[in-house]
């Protein structure tokens, strides 16, 4: 077996700074290249991807807010991502840092009106 020559991620992508704020409510992150973003907790509980949620999506039982959950936990990955867990007990979701920074830069060009939490 050959190993890939770049790893299978986006280095760039790995923040150099993730802080759980507000009482859990917000996770802020910093890029070496200055972006910087505050994604709700309650956004990332909509976004996550993790097969349970997924399969909750296709059989049309995925709430559509989760109004007052936090992140309770980050937890790292392998370094390409991190394991998020809410306060409504899920803690499925792997987030991986590209995933996440597309998320910030989604929300920093969606018009005001368009940045309610989606489920995806």
């Amino acid at each position: 077996m050959r190993l890939p020559e770049q790893p299978p991620f986006d280095p760039e992508a790995i923040p150099t700074d993730a802080v759980v704020s507000r009482g859990g409510r917000d996770l802020r992150l910093a890029w070496a290249n200055g972006e910087e973003a505050v994604l709700p907790a309650e956004t990332l509980r909509l976004r996550c991807r993790c097969a349970w949620c997924t399969r909750d999506r296709i059989q049309d039982r995925f709430p559509a807010a989760f109004e007052a959950v936090a992140v309770t936990k980050i937890d790292p990955l392998g370094g390409y991502a991190v394991n998020l867990g809410f306060s409504d007990g899920h803690a499925r979701g792997i987030f991986p840092w590209v995933y996440l920074r597309d998320l910030a830069r989604e929300a920093a060009t969606s018009p005001a009106e368009e940045r309610t939490p989606r489920a995806a």
